[in-house]
């Protein structure tokens, strides 16, 4: 009786025994290994296709990683620039443009907006930290090498540090240039390169309608993100006093900007600036107050906004791409499946089951999606280190979005490599290998 059991159980025990090695951990990593070198060894027997395959597949990639990257950059490429601006609690008094003809005609009994008014505009009050006037017109210079056309620009010693105007070489205007009413200038940085051509022009004279300038500083590089940056960056910034004696006969200022000691204050500050240039412009109301401080975060929310509609239509681009990508998968698989049908049959044969052939078949769709997944990580991650250096603190592959260019490639591979994977597990042996 036992032996005739031993002998029925035999079977058994070896069927368990070789369903035990089969699913033991070696085993499966020696599945994974064939597995992998055979999908290799599939893409490089059939290279146009898989060429094209892995092509779209990378450019998908590539697109993700490097338009989240750049976007990444822009923000903080802008957000730099309006850091740079100084507009925190700052107002400007400037001429109100006339709507009506009746406006024309009062406004043209005012003097404007002149040099003049500062001895009454800039008169101290409790709530402003600083009185920066602003002069600027339109001019040529001439040096040794030829002319240019650049901004001349009339300022106060102060006003770099207030707007935020660093001095690279040399020195800055100073109140005994202001006093003394000297011809020196401090030159934008992208002057004294199209000027210089890289030399020092510190000591260095330019001559601007007829009058000679001394340059005794070059302004850092600015990053332009306003008009008043641009003038500075391609022109002159000489003292103000100077500025109305020897360039401007007729006095006229461009703005009065005014620096607040907190933005709470700007109703009053700015009923107090209109009640004063009223007053110096014979009761003609031809000014007016603009919020530079509201107008940068005005300015910053559309572009937010601009570039919330980039991230939608270029993640739509790459997710269309990588779509088409995943129908390529689709097809490689599928005639993956028709080519060896014999070779599925014989494994079944041999005893693999439906579950492993299932697995061999994704694991083939995935290793497809990451080589190409890699190869456009690798472009990408190349393209963004030749860009770095048109951004302030660089440019770096944005790990969010290269898991998700990786996250969407594996799951379109999974996906569309699914259904052929489902037919190569239920094809029965004796079908496949007639």
């Amino acid at each position: 009786m036992s032996s005739s059991f031993l002998e029925l159980s035999a079977p058994a025990g070896a069927a368990t025994a070789r369903r035990d090695r089969r699913d033991s951990l070696p085993a499966r990593l020696s599945l994974v290994v064939e597995v992998v070198r055979g999908g290799l060894l599939e893409l490089w027997a059939h290279k146009l296709r898989s060429v094209l395959t892995l092509t779209l597949l990378m450019l998908g990639v590539f697109t993700l990683v490097v338009l989240t990257s750049v976007i990444d950059g822009v923000i903080d490429k802008v957000q730099t620039g309006f850091s740079g601006l100084a507009w925190d609690g700052t107002a400007v008094l400037q001429a109100r443009d006339p709507k009506t003809t009746e406006d024309q005609k009062r406004f043209a009994m005012s003097p404007g907006l002149r040099f003049d008014d500062l001895s009454r505009l800039t008169a101290p009050h409790p709530k402003v930290t600083a009185f920066l006037p602003r002069a600027t017109k339109r001019t040529t210079v001439r040096v040794a090498g030829g002319t240019e056309r650049i901004f001349v620009t009339g300022v106060t010693p102060d006003y770099a540090t207030f707007m935020n105007r660093p001095v690279s070489l040399g020195r800055g205007l100073t109140a005994d240039d202001a006093r003394r009413r000297s011809t020196v200038a401090v030159v934008g940085a992208t002057l004294a390169s199209k000027l210089f051509g890289g030399a020092d022009p510190v000591g260095r004279d330019v001559v601007v309608d007829g009058v000679p300038w001394r340059i005794v500083g070059v302004t850092a590089p600015l990053m332009i993100f306003s008009e008043e940056l641009y003038y500075d960056a391609n022109g002159l910034m000489v003292p103000l006093e100077t500025y109305v004696v020897r360039l401007d006969p007729q006095r006229k200022l461009t703005h009065l900007a005014v620096k607040l000691r907190a933005k709470t204050d700007l109703e009053e500050v700015s009923s107090a600036l209109l009640s004063r240039a009223r007053q110096a412009h014979h009761g003609i109301e031809d000014t007016e107050i603009k919020d530079l401080d509201a107008e940068a975060a005005k300015s910053y929310s559309q572009f937010m906004q601009e570039m919330r509609s980039w991230k939608v239509v270029l993640t739509s681009l790459a997710g269309t791409v990588l779509l088409v990508g995943g129908v390529g998968v689709l097809s490689v698989m599928l005639i993956s499946y028709s080519s060896r049908r014999y070779e599925i049959g014989l494994r079944k044969a041999m005893g693999a089951s439906d579950s492993e052939i299932l697995f061999q078949f994704l694991l083939e769709a995935l290793v497809l999606a990451s080589l190409g997944a890699l190869l456009g990580t690798v472009s990408g991650a190349f393209l963004c280190r030749k860009l770095s250096h048109f951004f302030p603190w660089g440019l770096v592959v944005n790990p969010l979005g290269l898991v998700a260019a990786w996250g969407v490639a594996l799951g379109l591979a999974l996906v569309f490599g699914l259904y052929p994977a489902l037919r190569a597990a239920k094809l029965s042996p004796m079908e496949a290998m007639r």
